[in-house]
């Protein structure tokens, strides 16, 4: 299995600008730039590589989850996942330094501990963690 995206960038990398487009569609010709990814944070300027990495991993992570639930006898009525990529400068550019999963789920006859283990097990396992892995990746979970 193979997925692909293509990214197209004209002019500098401070005045320029690209589109990111991907085979599904999902992406097509969406605009990013230098303001998008280092000065808009409110993303009405486009998207940035930052914010699909977040949205990749909170997909991945939310849908290992729910396999390692399932696994474990349980259904999930909701999991919901926000993933916040932090962005620091450091001497020649910038770098991901760390990156949050905040979960909220609700998943009927659990036990808190087995809803953070089963969490934990996921995070570990999911394969953008796992291509992620150079990086901290912290989980605060809650059952609800």
């Amino acid at each position: 299995m193979i997925r692909k995206s293509s990214a197209v960038w004209n002019g500098t990398g401070k005045e320029g600008k690209g589109t990111l487009t991907s085979t599904s569609g999902v992406l097509s010709n969406t605009p990013y730039s230098f303001a998008a990814r280092f000065e808009s944070e409110d993303g009405k300027a486009g998207t940035n590589p930052e914010e699909l990495i977040a949205a990749a991993h909170a997909g991945c992570f939310t849908m290992a989850l729910s396999f390692q639930l399932t696994g474990a006898g349980f259904t999930p009525t909701e999991l919901k996942t926000e993933a916040a990529v932090k962005v620091e400068p450091v001497e020649g550019g910038f770098a991901i330094a760390s990156i949050q999963l905040n979960l909220t789920g609700s998943v009927p006859d659990i036990s808190e501990q087995q809803f953070l283990e089963l969490a934990n097990a996921a995070k570990e396992g999911c394969p953008v963690s796992k291509a992620l892995s150079a990086v901290s990746i912290s989980l605060d979970a809650k059952l609800v």
